[in-house]
Protein backbone atom coordinates (compact mmCIF):
# COMPACT_ATOMS: atom_id res chain seq x y z
CA UNK A 1 0.00 0.00 0.00
CA UNK A 2 2.68 2.69 1.25
CA UNK A 3 4.14 1.76 -2.63
CA UNK A 4 1.44 2.09 -4.11
CA UNK A 5 0.55 5.89 -2.54
CA UNK A 6 4.43 6.66 -3.08
CA UNK A 7 4.04 6.07 -7.04
CA UNK A 8 0.81 7.98 -6.73
CA UNK A 9 2.71 10.90 -5.51
CA UNK A 10 5.84 10.71 -7.63
CA UNK A 11 3.59 10.52 -10.58
CA UNK A 12 2.02 13.80 -9.41
CA UNK A 13 5.03 15.37 -9.12
CA UNK A 14 5.50 15.40 -5.05
CA UNK A 15 8.10 14.30 -3.14
CA UNK A 16 6.69 10.81 -0.91
CA UNK A 17 7.30 12.20 2.38
CA UNK A 18 6.07 10.25 5.63
CA UNK A 19 3.52 12.95 6.25
CA UNK A 20 2.42 13.10 2.88
CA UNK A 21 1.89 9.34 2.98
CA UNK A 22 0.56 9.31 6.21
CA UNK A 23 -2.50 11.67 4.74
CA UNK A 24 -3.09 10.26 1.62
CA UNK A 25 -3.77 6.85 3.56
CA UNK A 26 -5.81 8.66 5.61
CA UNK A 27 -7.89 10.56 2.82
CA UNK A 28 -8.18 7.03 0.67
CA UNK A 29 -9.88 5.75 3.39
CA UNK A 30 -12.77 8.15 3.90
CA UNK A 31 -15.84 8.56 2.37
CA UNK A 32 -16.74 12.11 3.18
CA UNK A 33 -14.58 15.50 2.94
CA UNK A 34 -12.72 16.28 5.95
CA UNK A 35 -11.51 19.65 7.34
CA UNK A 36 -8.01 20.88 8.33
CA UNK A 37 -8.91 20.36 12.33
CA UNK A 38 -10.29 16.71 11.52
CA UNK A 39 -7.72 15.61 10.05
CA UNK A 40 -5.47 17.12 12.16
CA UNK A 41 -7.64 15.30 15.10
CA UNK A 42 -6.26 11.86 13.51
CA UNK A 43 -2.81 13.08 13.59
CA UNK A 44 -2.15 13.92 17.23
CA UNK A 45 1.54 14.78 17.34
CA UNK A 46 1.39 15.56 13.80
CA UNK A 47 2.21 19.80 13.62
CA UNK A 48 -0.86 21.65 12.02
CA UNK A 49 1.04 23.99 9.44
CA UNK A 50 2.85 20.57 8.56
CA UNK A 51 -0.66 18.69 7.61
CA UNK A 52 -2.09 22.44 6.31
CA UNK A 53 1.02 22.51 4.09
CA UNK A 54 0.89 18.88 2.79
CA UNK A 55 -3.03 19.64 2.08
CA UNK A 56 -2.17 23.01 0.06
CA UNK A 57 0.68 20.63 -2.03
CA UNK A 58 -1.72 18.00 -2.73
CA UNK A 59 -3.99 20.60 -4.15
CA UNK A 60 -1.70 22.59 -5.86
CA UNK A 61 -0.65 19.04 -7.78
CA UNK A 62 -4.31 17.85 -8.11
CA UNK A 63 -4.06 15.32 -5.53
CA UNK A 64 -7.20 16.24 -3.70
CA UNK A 65 -9.82 19.05 -4.36
CA UNK A 66 -11.30 21.58 -1.70
CA UNK A 67 -14.30 21.74 -0.92
CA UNK A 68 -15.91 25.35 0.40
CA UNK A 69 -18.48 25.23 2.68
CA UNK A 70 -19.32 28.55 4.64
CA UNK A 71 -16.30 29.66 6.35
CA UNK A 72 -14.97 25.86 6.54
CA UNK A 73 -12.81 24.50 3.72
CA UNK A 74 -12.63 20.55 3.65
CA UNK A 75 -10.52 18.26 1.55
CA UNK A 76 -11.04 15.04 -0.47
CA UNK A 77 -9.08 13.46 -3.12
CA UNK A 78 -9.53 13.78 -6.92
CA UNK A 79 -9.38 11.16 -9.50
CA UNK A 80 -6.39 10.26 -11.23
CA UNK A 81 -7.10 12.73 -13.91
CA UNK A 82 -6.58 15.78 -12.60
CA UNK A 83 -3.57 17.68 -12.41
CA UNK A 84 -1.82 20.62 -11.30
CA UNK A 85 -3.29 22.71 -14.39
CA UNK A 86 -7.06 21.10 -14.24
CA UNK A 87 -8.88 19.66 -11.50
CA UNK A 88 -11.83 17.56 -12.62
CA UNK A 89 -14.02 17.33 -9.92
CA UNK A 90 -16.99 18.46 -11.85
CA UNK A 91 -20.11 16.58 -9.64
CA UNK A 92 -22.02 18.24 -7.06
CA UNK A 93 -20.53 18.12 -3.39
CA UNK A 94 -23.32 17.83 -0.69
CA UNK A 95 -23.23 18.82 2.54
CA UNK A 96 -26.02 17.32 5.37
CA UNK A 97 -27.73 19.84 7.71
CA UNK A 98 -28.04 17.32 10.01
CA UNK A 99 -25.05 14.82 10.11
CA UNK A 100 -22.74 17.61 8.94
CA UNK A 101 -21.23 15.20 6.52
CA UNK A 102 -19.96 16.63 2.86
CA UNK A 103 -19.98 14.04 0.26
CA UNK A 104 -18.93 13.86 -3.48
CA UNK A 105 -22.39 12.67 -5.53
CA UNK A 106 -20.65 11.90 -8.60
CA UNK A 107 -23.66 10.93 -10.50
CA UNK A 108 -25.20 15.01 -10.67
CA UNK A 109 -21.90 16.31 -12.57
CA UNK A 110 -21.21 19.29 -15.32
CA UNK A 111 -20.41 17.81 -18.94
CA UNK A 112 -16.92 17.66 -18.94
CA UNK A 113 -16.87 17.86 -23.44
CA UNK A 114 -18.23 21.04 -23.60
CA UNK A 115 -17.32 23.45 -26.74
CA UNK A 116 -16.50 27.08 -26.01
CA UNK A 117 -14.21 29.43 -26.94
CA UNK A 118 -12.94 29.39 -23.39
CA UNK A 119 -10.68 26.80 -21.36
CA UNK A 120 -12.51 25.85 -17.92
CA UNK A 121 -9.85 25.16 -15.27
CA UNK A 122 -12.23 24.27 -12.19
CA UNK A 123 -16.09 24.05 -11.40
CA UNK A 124 -17.07 24.05 -8.27
CA UNK A 125 -21.24 22.83 -7.47
CA UNK A 126 -22.26 22.78 -4.02
CA UNK A 127 -25.78 22.32 -2.24
CA UNK A 128 -27.03 21.54 1.24
CA UNK A 129 -30.14 19.91 1.88
CA UNK A 130 -30.36 16.27 3.58
CA UNK A 131 -29.05 12.97 2.97
CA UNK A 132 -30.39 9.66 2.26
CA UNK A 133 -29.34 8.12 5.10
CA UNK A 134 -30.40 11.28 7.26
CA UNK A 135 -33.89 11.19 5.31
CA UNK A 136 -34.12 7.49 5.96
CA UNK A 137 -34.06 8.10 10.04
CA UNK A 138 -36.63 11.02 10.01
CA UNK A 139 -39.00 8.76 8.55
Amino acid sequence: MKKDIENKLIDKNTKPTSMRILVYDFLSAQEMALSLSEIENHFENADRTTIYRTLKTFEEKGIVHSIQENTTTKYTLCHDGCDENTHKDWHLHFYCKICRQTTCKEDISFPEHIHTDFRIDEIRLFAKGICENCLESLQ
